[in-house]
């Protein structure tokens, strides 16, 4: 998409990365290259605080939390056409050091780790070199809270994905879920 379609844009409410499901939605800790074009002083790397915000120079504080790269893109040029007329900026992605799942209880490697796609249950289990000879694995949950903080309990029964049964329940992580293995 041009830089000119997404100013057209610019106007309507920002979407969420879930909302959208056409991205990658932002995290804490994650760093942007921000770019405006004829404009180096305002060129920068930027990190996502862990309030999930970044701050630029002219516009302030933006809150990029789970909105796409696209989405933030949008509204910085908006802001920034108060100061400089038809402003061009790009916004890129430069670590997704943000994106991080945790996986606890009994498997080789239990830990915080960074993802940079996406990654199911199966996936993680194995980023943590699988379950140890006393896990449950019938037992699994993933921990994932909602935009109102709310956390809730999902199922997962490694068994029956292993067996090729219920393949449904081998899920996409999100960034900041927690797999618990009993």
């Amino acid at each position: 998409m041009s830089l000119f379609c997404l100013a057209a844009v610019c106007c309507s409410a920002p979407l969420t990365a879930a909302e959208s499901d056409d991205g990658y939605g932002l995290n804490p800790g994650d760093i942007l290259q921000v770019s405006v074009w004829r404009e180096p002083e305002l060129s920068r790397e930027v990190l996502v605080r862990p309030d999930g915000k970044i701050n630029f120079p002219l516009v302030g504080d933006i809150d990029v939390a789970d909105r796409t790269p696209e989405d933030v893109q949008v509204e910085l040029i908006e802001r920034l056409e108060r100061f400089i007329p038809d402003a061009v900026a790009t916004v890129a992605v430069l670590n997704v050091a943000g994106n991080k799942i945790y996986i606890l209880g009994k498997v080789a490697r239990p830990g915080e780790f960074p993802v940079t796609g996406q990654v199911d249950v199966m996936q993680a289990l194995a980023m943590a070199g699988g379950l140890n000879q006393f896990a449950a694995g019938n037992k699994i949950k993933i921990l994932r809270r909602d935009q109102n903080n709310v956390q809730r309990a999902i199922e997962f029964r490694y068994g029956d994905v292993e067996d090729g049964r219920s393949l449904q329940s081998n899920i996409m992580l999100e960034s900041g879920d927690v797999v618990v293995v009993p």
